[in-house]
């Protein structure tokens, strides 16, 4: 049975209300929430740390028979009335072992005590004083536990294993457990699991919230996993501090899912995580399995049973259609700078290190090679090099037409560089004869090949009697679709657009006419990218205007860039992509 379709996790985060001191009213609170979780579809749901007693009980944890007894009976009574389904459920409680008194963590699925991991980091400074009451995770006599009826493992050196599902690995840990140096989910992480749990008492401070969130976000990130953080509610006690129930779900350094904070009816999030995204990850990224050297030794599994997947499985999480551009403006601002300053850092390195002071650039009107050429500007600036050194050529041929002619005029007019018209026409009706293709043949294949290998050869001679760089202008999206002509705008001296997909070029473009243009420059760059991006390398139609539009042939390019994200990024195949 599937637990997750095309590697999805359902999760869930619960801040629910609490009754401190107070178990069996506790457990009915979690009872119902686990109900309104299964109801959203939730595979795994994780409440915050010592939930079915409350964190602020204060002595009270010495109450052996009356509170830690409580917790157990509590556990107990949630072991039954979840033995009929598979949700996975982490909940927190106090767990005695040997005399010793633990904060702890259980994990509990269809009626049965699977593990219980106990916290290892107890703070003991400003207003938490943890280390009266509990023993530490390395206090720990012996590896298992008896508890609600069932002698279980337990320790820190858990994972949860979901049968047949490789990427579905569970690890807990315990609030401050996060805060420290190396944490256990560290650890967990390089043990194998992808999904990682933390039940967190983390009291309210101005900005702390912030902390928090950075501190789950950047942790996933490097642990490469899905972490999943539910923190205690504003019915905590206040007689030192205030609890917000911040409830936190990131994945891989980017936050999914958040809760709202200081609710009085509690809250929950339900989202989806990407499993199979994280094991690509992993297997993408070799030096996070060189880590494996510093685990701890005794690592152990335990098994969960396959859950089954919501039906019918709508995502719950937002799947941005532009991956490439950042819908925030002003995070697309500070993505398009970066993205540029890369571009003319790489460029000026390449011109630096060979010594070459002069540059050709094909210049078409379009966007490619616009950019292009307002990289090879910047860099130029740069560096120093006077803007004389900028040989653009513009190469009218069969399917060039008076906007695109005009467009390519106006930019190097205005970018104050040296523009030459070479028209191909003739040296192209020459090859054709040698070659035997007729005149009226334009629908041939070879008719449009032989324009862009003209225009390609054409460059590099012009490079080579200059003495300068051929600066490539062809965008990550063309590459990728093969949208290129062997032999011809496929190769270059050095390509600036190599790694810029079709969608963020229009945005970089967008960008430097709005912050880095003057009123002339806008007004051409405005005109290219209202243009339809086109090869031109068929006729124009009887009004003059473009007939080969490459959108109408091949489908936008918002869709091939989103799928180009999903493959190269996600590693996510054809039926999970679409």
């Amino acid at each position: 049975m599937t637990t997750a379709p095309f590697g999805f996790l359902r999760v869930a985060a619960a801040s629910p209300r609490v009754w401190v001191a107070d178990p069996e009213r506790n457990v009915e609170e979690v009872l119902r929430v686990v109900e309104q979780a299964r109801g959203k579809g939730a595979q795994l749901l994780v409440f915050p740390e010592l939930g079915l007693t409350g964190y602020t009980c204060g002595d009270l944890f010495f109450s052996l028979t009356t509170l830690v007894g409580g917790a157990e009976r509590a556990l107990a009574r949630l072991l039954t009335a979840t033995s009929a389904h598979r949700t996975v459920v982490v909940v927190g409680l106090p767990v005695v072992q040997e005399g010793k008194l633990f904060n702890a963590a259980a994990v509990v699925q269809a009626g049965r005590l699977v593990g219980v991991v106990p916290k290892t980091y107890l703070p003991g400074y400003k207003e938490y004083y943890e280390e009266r009451w509990f023993a530490s995770s390395r206090e720990a006599l012996r590896n298992d536990v008896r508890l609600a009826g069932q002698t279980v493992p337990f320790g820190t050196n858990l994972l949860f294993a979901v049968e047949d599902e490789p990427a579905v690995v569970l690890g807990v840990e315990i609030c401050e457990d996060l805060w420290a140096p190396v944490p256990p989910s560290s650890f967990h992480a390089l043990a194998g699991a992808t999904v990682l749990a933390n039940l967190s008492a983390s009291s309210e401070l101005v900005a702390k919230a912030e902390y928090r969130r950075e501190l789950v976000r950047v942790q996933s990130g490097r642990a490469l996993a899905a972490y999943v953080y539910a923190n205690n509610g504003v019915h905590e006690s206040t007689t030192d501090v205030v609890f917000g129930g911040q409830l936190l779900v990131a994945e891989n350094a980017v936050l999914v899912a958040e809760g709202r904070r200081f609710r009085r009816e509690g809250e929950l999030v339900v989202t989806d995580v990407d499993t199979e995204r994280l094991a690509v990850e992993r297997a993408r990224q070799t030096s996070f399995s060189d880590g494996v050297h510093i685990l701890p030794e005794g690592y152990r599994r335990l098994p969960l049973m396959a859950i089954p997947a919501p039906e019918p499985h709508r995502l719950l999480r937002a799947v941005d259609p532009h991956p490439f551009v950042p819908s925030d403006p002003a995070l697309l601002d500070e993505r398009c700078e970066e993205v540029f300053a890369i571009q003319t850092a790489g460029l000026a390195k390449r011109l630096e290190h060979t010594g070459v002071r002069r540059v050709t650039l094909g210049l078409s009107g379009g966007l490619d090679s616009t950019l292009a050429l307002l990289v090879v500007d910047r860099t130029f600036d740069l560096i120093g090099l006077p803007r004389e050194g900028i040989l653009v050529v513009t190469m009218p041929g069969f399917g060039t037409t008076a906007r695109t002619l005009l467009s390519a005029r106006e930019l190097a007019k205005v970018s104050g560089v040296h523009l030459r018209e070479i028209d191909i026409r003739a040296a192209c009706e020459q090859h054709m004869r040698d070659i035997g293709l007729g005149p009226e043949d334009t629908s041939s294949i070879a008719f449009q090949n032989l324009q862009a290998r003209e225009r390609t050869q054409v460059l590099m001679d012009l490079a080579n009697l200059e003495g300068a760089l051929h600066v490539g202008t062809g965008d990550l999206s063309e590459i990728a679709l093969g949208w290129t002509t062997f032999g011809a705008d496929q190769i270059s001296m050095y390509h600036v657009n190599s790694g810029v997909p079709k969608t963020l070029v229009r945005q970089l473009v967008g960008w430097v006419a709005a912050h880095r243009a003057s009123e002339a420059e806008r007004t051409v760059l405005q005109a290219i990218l209202d243009t339809p991006v086109s090869p031109e390398l068929l006729p124009p139609g009887a009004d003059g205007a473009i007939a080969q539009r490459t959108e109408e042939l091949l489908g936008p390019y918002e869709a091939h860039d989103f799928f180009l994200f999903c493959l190269l990024r996600l590693g996510a195949g054809p039926r999970k992509t679409l």
